[in-house]
């Protein structure tokens, strides 16, 4: 491959972007985490935590990726917000160079299938990636799942994969990279995400009430950030999360305010981190009934 001595860069470099498409809670998250090398999207065990279009930059020496992290499809529209949250699927698939498609190495499931029928079967550029391979015993056990796979739609490639063991990541790059057009940095190398500091601590913030509530917490939670104030050595940060009843506060709030508090300390922990300063995190719930489908409030929030 040859190089440009005056730029140092590939003659042959590329960038584009990758939408990553799947059902919910097939590891979407997890593998772009995993490929930018940055927390970029939130994970859970629960589905349907990943609700907006988050973009995870990875740049490499001959190329550079946009990965568009979507919403899991969700077949019942029950609110507003979850047909806001589809239709952003849907529109993940336009204007990108290749789209991912990503099921489990356990086999295919009919919400895969929901999923695979909003693709063209003339695309050219749609690659699927078999996840969570470390969970299956026997390597053969892919042959038939990648035959199966084919003889449903025809992928420009299959790539078994683990998110969470990071492996065969650099194969999947390999082959998305073919289908990346030619072309310059859109971003500079140093950037990992388009989302504002703002947007990833409120996701922070909402990953924290997830991971520690479990079952327990409702899906009607949201995370508004209602002040910010930022020196070169310190953030001061005020959030309100949002909750649909009042039964839903006193979940989040915990006995003696020990669950709120646990959210708090660790949201402030991982904002920290990603700021690379002190950070004094309050955190206050509020009910809003029926903000998910509130369309002013889910505008206010982004969605």
């Amino acid at each position: 491959m040859s190089e440009n001595k005056e730029t140092g860069k590939s003659e042959d470099f590329r960038s584009g972007y990758v939408a990553v498409i799947g059902r919910p809670n097939v590891g979407k998250s997890t593998l772009i985490n995993a490929l930018v090398g940055e927390k970029v999207s939130i994970t859970s065990k629960k589905p349907q935590t990943t609700r907006d279009r988050i973009m995870g930059v990875l740049t490499t020496d001959n190329a550079q990726y946009l990965f568009v992290d979507t919403p899991g499809f969700q077949t019942k529209h029950s609110s507003e917000l979850l047909a806001r949250m589809n239709q952003s699927v849907r529109s993940s698939l336009s204007d990108v160079d290749a789209v991912v498609m990503v099921i489990e190495a356990t086999g295919w499931r009919p919400e895969d299938q929901v999923v695979l029928n909003l693709l063209s079967k003339d695309a050219k550029n749609v690659i699927l990636a078999i996840n969570k391979t470390d969970e299956v015993k026997e390597s053969e056990a892919m042959l038939p799942l990648i035959k199966e796979s084919m003889e449903k739609f025809p992928f420009a490639d299959v790539v078994p994969v683990s998110a969470e063991k990071t492996r065969q990541l650099d194969v999947l790059l390999e082959v998305i990279r073919k289908y990346l057009p030619e072309g310059d940095k859109l971003y500079e190398d140093d950037i990992y995400t388009d989302k504002s500091p703002r947007f990833l601590a409120a996701e922070i913030i909402r990953e924290k009430a997830f991971r520690l509530l479990g079952d327990e917490l409702p899906y009607g939670v949201a995370v508004m950030i209602d002040k910010w104030e930022e020196t070169d050595d310190q953030a001061r940060i005020f959030a309100t999360l949002l909750v649909n009843r009042e039964s839903h506060k006193g979940i989040v709030i915990g006995e003696k305010g020990a669950k709120l508090r646990e959210i708090s300390r660790l949201a402030r922990e991982d904002i920290s981190k990603m700021l690379g300063k002190n950070v004094y995190l309050e955190v206050w719930v509020r009910v809003r009934k029926g903000w998910g489908d509130d369309a002013q409030v889910l505008k206010s929030l982004g969605y």
